[in-house]
């Protein structure tokens, strides 16, 4: 029999099959399988994607994606094309996490998709913007703002016009999970089994933002930690460059410890996790709750001293906060416009849809104050900027 012969729809399940033979051979037991991918609805289509693959392409191709471009890091409204941006530090998320996880045998799929959508649900100008946001939900009646659950929320929810991607559970959980300042230099998993779990991980993350995520899947540990790999070196260099420090400024146990430099300070960080982290080897027995992602005691110490140096002499400083007093006004004011429109039943009036062309389950069920904060969030920092102008908000301007 010739190719053109055979049904193709029973060859692409025949190479699907061989490819996941190969993933049970070639990665770790503790790993998490293509195989076990888990939809909250079935899928009849057949494609060539493994499950995995076909979420870190899915949210690629997502809206909210796309606006990862204009999304700040930590410095905005600088002219100065260097300076990372929200786009670039998924991608470097993406790229470590994934080289950690090929020496630990795990799941590069899955860690690329965790990577790629952990922070979809950021709002205009970054952790402060979040903030800003999380007050003025409080304030209308509403649970406080996490970027985290938002990005859940937006791929899950409001992508495709309220259909949303129909992501894996494993990849949702780890795009959740993904967030927590807390300094936690060694994650293991803990098991969830199905989507009633995950809403009810949400809704108790949602209720209290101090509650402790842990993620189901060592891929999702190993992002969460491949997370502070990515900016706290990255984040140096930027503040380098805008001449808010030198590099003698890093202390120096961590200069001795980690390094001076972005690339020495990955690199140590990589290598550190790398042998410390406890993953069961392909071929071997899988190891019951012995396994996790983690750094030496004194690697820890060194990347929580630099954690410390950052937020004192970079992210609150006050020329990397100037601008926020004028920003704050502006989501206050954006706010409470848009509300008032809804409220009053003028949306159409405006120029902007206000997630009207969401399905009718969303605006149905949604109240004013939570088409709002989805329609903020889901704003670039430059078309923020815009609407706030439109409505007569004084801006910052760009350095």
């Amino acid at each position: 029999m010739t190719m053109s012969d055979t049904d193709p729809q029973e060859s692409v399940f025949e190479r699907l099959d061989t490819l996941g033979a190969e993933e049970t051979a070639r990665l770790s037991p503790a790993a998490a399988f293509s195989r076990d991918g888990r939809r909250r609805a079935v899928e009849e289509r057949i494609g060539y994607r493994q499950q995995f693959a076909l979420d870190a392409d899915r949210i690629l191709h997502s809206r909210a994606y796309t606006r990862y471009i204009d999304k700040t890091q930590v410095f905005c409204l600088i002219d100065n094309d260097h300076i990372t941006h929200r786009v670039l530090h998924v991608q470097l998320v993406s790229r470590i996490a994934r080289t950690i996880g090929r020496f630990l045998r795990l799941n590069e799929d899955l860690i690329e998709a965790i990577s790629l959508g952990h922070d979809i649900g950021h709002p205009p100008f970054g952790h402060a913007g979040e903030h800003f946001l999380a007050k003025l939900c409080q304030r209308h009646g509403l649970q406080p703002f996490q970027h985290n659950i938002q990005s859940v929320r937006a791929l899950d929810r409001l992508e495709r016009k309220g259909r949303g991607w129909n992501l894996t559970l494993q990849t949702l959980d780890g795009i959740l999970c993904h967030d927590g300042e807390t300094h936690t230099y060694r994650l293991s998993p803990e098991p969830l089994t199905d989507f009633a779990e995950l809403d009810r991980k949400i809704r108790a993350k949602a209720a209290d933002p101090k509650h402790e995520l842990r993620p189901m899947t060592l891929e999702a540990c190993v992002v969460r930690l491949a997370d502070t790999i990515a900016y706290i070196g990255r984040d140096i260099e930027d503040a380098i460059v805008l001449g808010l420090i030198r590099r003698d400024d890093v202390p120096s146990r961590c200069r001795e410890r980690l390094g001076a430099t972005n690339g020495s300070i990955v690199y140590n960080l990589v290598t550190d996790l790398i042998t410390h982290s406890r993953v069961a080897a392909p071929g071997t027995e899988r190891p019951s709750g012995s396994y996790y992602i983690g750094f030496s005691e004194p690697v820890a110490e060194a990347l929580d001293e630099l954690k410390r140096f950052n937020y004192r002499c970079i992210y609150l400083t006050p020329e990397t906060q100037k601008h926020m007093p004028l920003i704050e006004s502006c989501y206050q004011s954006l706010f409470a416009f848009y509300l008032k429109h809804l409220e009053n039943g003028r949306a159409a009036e405006l120029d902007v849809d206000l997630m009207g062309d969401l399905e009718e389950s969303y605006t149905s069920r949604q109240p004013a104050a939570a088409r709002v904060r989805d329609f903020i969030a889901g704003m670039t920092d430059d078309y923020f900027l815009t609407q706030a102008r439109s409505i007569g908000c004084p801006i910052p301007q760009r350095q």
